[in-house]
């Protein structure tokens, strides 16, 4: 009898975290401590000259060139605020096309003429850096003999400071881009969007006479879930380490169907780490608003307010940042991949979005009368004409390997792009142009609850849809769709854009009508009424998850991409280069690279899960099968030389023994998929990835999980979902 291999320890997993030194946050008002690590405007008031701060503040609020002769002095008092809070080095911070955040650290220290050392940091340091271009995905854009590449201080980002242990490092938010301009980053597109849908947003509202307003901006608050493991598990899953998710795993017993993990009351450990992440974001002006269990056991979700949206792209970066490194000072690990475990919910970052202007007024908020908000009408029915036209690229902007395993399951929206608008607003939209009805229909009120102790409730307009890809929930839009690991950069690009251009749209028929001495309430219903109806057929109230919608948005002619990959090739279509180039958000080159990094992403992301699965199958699940192999051999033998008749070994042995071959089998066909990829575009090694080497990992699992159902659990070498899902 061969002895157990038993290379982790559930107990230990259990309890040793609390052997990890963890140092206890002092319980302090959360006013105290917020933006506490961010050269924050009150900070530039206080330390620079009245001038200089003015010029800023016009780059800041009023977009206007930044002044460079005042780069020196914001330089200085920069340096001298991160000096007094402990830090050694500045690092330009910036999201290049990984997806994640990048940073090269310099330290404020230059040696000088006597032998000693001072802390230098001027306008130029502050202005620009020199990372190497050619080492990021740039699609072409630069290559390895084309190194050059440029960091560019992003003032209307405030600079903070990342703590660790042994110090702390001034980041300040930049933009990536190369040598001869072209944009290698997430946020110079994203920067240039949310200038075009300001101008296009102010146009409407001078036609509206609102004179004002100076400023437009889109707001952003992304709701992050994610999952926490035991590391113990985590470094026992190759898979998990170098993929992010399960390749292979029997379904528990055990996982949702209860229903009781859901807004449950969260344990100990998890709310520690919890409260920890909350002080070290509250510190970095990162205006975290809730945390909760999610639907799935081990799943979590961390939700910030409101922020200007390159402002809360910036957050977001952060939240997944802090989230995994404070994970591990608890001996947990943070999954962010949009499917960690199948047969359970996945992760997504539901991201809300709206319109706000610089008086304070939210232009996708009803109000008390809906039905009399002409200005809220058309901006909202402006998003419902931008996501109808541009179903392909908001459907782009998430389309990514992981997000392909999370669509479509009945836990988050289906592939389709729709809209819920809910039944008060669609029937607001219904009756546009048509004869007012004396009697209209009630959506207010009180809610009461049968009981006179209990307080009755306010009823609001509209209920809400939870598998609605694209959701009004109440004064803003909720984009359901967007991956939990990604950055949010790239939707709120392509949402800024498409919303600009319907805008652009409608406005212009606003002006025909106007010219042609329409009122402007009549020539608003006439507008609202034609857009309506020209897009209508992306409004959906009912159950995204049903079968009978795919039919019935297939018979409306709506866009049904299933995989990243036929969403991706759409990304340079005519209609869309001629978009992003009329609004100056991406030139043709950038366009194309972003096409380029996207595919090579998919193909290269999908390759380590194929050749990870293949080595995890061969050289540890295979090695597990011939042991039990034997094992059951070696008694069913014994039990023949005592003649005691057992026919359950023996059946045992024959299911393990088809089992055993159909895995070689089924190994072989991966593999072969594996040695047989094109050396041709991008396009066709994703193409066969998608249809060959992804069809055989399906394919090798169910084998896999199948033996981890039968194979003796001391000799399985892979901790299992009941253990990685429950141990907290």
């Amino acid at each position: 009898m061969i002895a157990p291999r038993y290379d982790y320890d559930v107990v230990a997993a259990a309890k040793n975290w609390r052997l990890n030194g963890i140092s206890i946050q002092p319980a302090v008002p959360v006013e105290d401590i917020f933006a506490q690590n961010v050269f924050t405007l009150d900070l530039m008031q206080q330390r620079l000259s009245r001038s200089v701060f003015r010029s800023l503040l016009a780059t800041i609020h009023e977009g206007r060139p930044l002044d460079p002769a005042i780069a020196d002095s914001v330089a200085l008092a920069m340096k001298e605020w991160a000096l007094e809070r402990g830090a050694t080095h500045y690092a330009h911070w910036f999201q290049p096309l990984t997806g994640s955040t990048a940073e090269k650290h310099e330290s404020f220290i230059t040696p000088n003429a006597g032998g000693g050392a001072i802390s230098e940091f001027s306008g130029k340091e502050l202005i620009r850096g020199e990372p190497d271009a050619s080492s990021f995905p740039s699609g072409g854009l630069r290559e390895t003999f084309e190194a050059r590449g440029y960091t560019a201080w992003d003032p209307t980002s405030p600079a903070f400071i990342m703590e660790h242990p042994n110090g702390a490092t001034l980041c300040i938010p930049s933009v990536f881009a190369s040598w001869t301009g072209d944009a290698l980053d997430y946020k110079i597109p994203l920067l240039r969007s949310i200038e075009a849908l300001n101008r296009q947003a102010l146009r409407v509202l001078r036609l509206f006479g609102e004179t004002r307003v100076t400023k437009v901006y889109a707001t952003a608050g992304a709701e992050q879930e994610y999952f926490l493991i035991d590391e113990e598990f985590f470094f026992r899953r190759p898979d998990l380490f170098l993929c992010g998710r399960t390749l292979f795993g029997a379904r528990p017993p055990r996982g949702q169907e209860l229903q009781d993990h859901y807004f449950g009351s969260i344990p100990e450990r998890v709310l520690s780490f919890m409260s920890d992440v909350e002080y070290q974001l509250y510190k970095l002006g990162v205006p975290v608003k809730t945390r909760h269990n999610e639907v799935a056991p081990g799943q979590y979700e961390i939700a910030p307010l409101y922020e200007h949206c390159n402002v809360s792209a910036d957050h977001q970066q952060l939240i997944m940042q802090v989230l995994r490194n404070t994970a591990r000072k608890y001996g947990m690990v943070c999954l962010l991949h949009e499917k960690p475990f199948a047969g359970l919910n996945g992760s997504g970052k539901h991201t809300n979005w709206s319109l706000a202007t610089d008086t304070g007024v939210n232009l996708l908020d009803p109000g008390e009368t809906p039905h009399e908000n002409m200005l809220f009408l058309f901006f909202c029915a402006a998003v419902l004409k931008a996501v109808d036209a541009h179903q392909d690229l908001l459907r782009i902007s998430i389309a990514s390997a992981g997000n392909d395993f999370r669509l479509g399951g009945h836990e988050a929206p289906p592939a389709i792009l729709s809209v819920f608008l809910g039944e008060q607003l669609t029937e607001l939209f219904e009756r546009l142009g048509k004869t007012p009805s004396r009697r209209r229909r009630r959506w207010d009120g009180l809610l009461g609850l049968g009981i006179p102790t209990l307080p009755a409730l306010p009823r609001h307009g509209g209920d809400r849809n939870r598998t609605s890809p694209f959701a009004f929930t109440g004064n803003k839009f909720e984009f359901r769709a967007v991956g939990a690991s990604q950055t949010i950069a790239f939707p709120l690009t392509i949402l800024n854009t498409i919303v600009a251009w319907a805008i652009d749209e409608m406005a212009t028929e606003l002006e025909h009508w106007l010219e042609r001495g329409a009122p402007l309430e009549e020539a608003l219903r006439r507008v609202l009424q034609h857009a309506y109806q020209q897009h209508r057929r992306i409004v959906f109230n009912g159950d995204n998850y049903s079968p009978g919608w795919h039919r019935e948005a297939q018979r409306r002619g709506l866009l049904c991409l299933s995989n990243a990959v036929d969403a991706i090739t759409l990304l340079t279509a005519p209609k869309n280069r001629e978009l992003f180039a009329r609004y100056g958000v991406l030139n043709e080159r950038e366009l194309e690279a972003r096409q380029h990094v996207l595919i090579e992403q998919y193909s290269k992301t999908c390759t380590i899960e194929a050749e990870t699965a293949a080595w995890i199958a061969r050289t540890m699940v295979l090695p597990a099968v011939v042991a039990y192999l034997r094992e059951i051999g070696q008694a069913v033998q014994q039990l023949r030389s005592l003649r005691v008749p057992c026919q359950s070994l023996m059946r045992t042995l024959h299911e393990l023994a088809q089992l055993s071959d159909e895995l070689d089998h089924r190994l072989a066909a991966l593999q072969e998929a594996l040695q047989q990829m094109p050396n041709g575009s991008p396009l066709e090694r994703a193409t066969h990835v998608r249809d060959r080497v992804m069809a055989s990992l399906d394919a090798l699992r169910p084998v896999v999980d199948t033996l981890e159902q039968l194979v003796a659990d001391q000799l399985w070498p892979l901790p299992s979902y009941r253990e990685m899902l429950f141990v907290k």
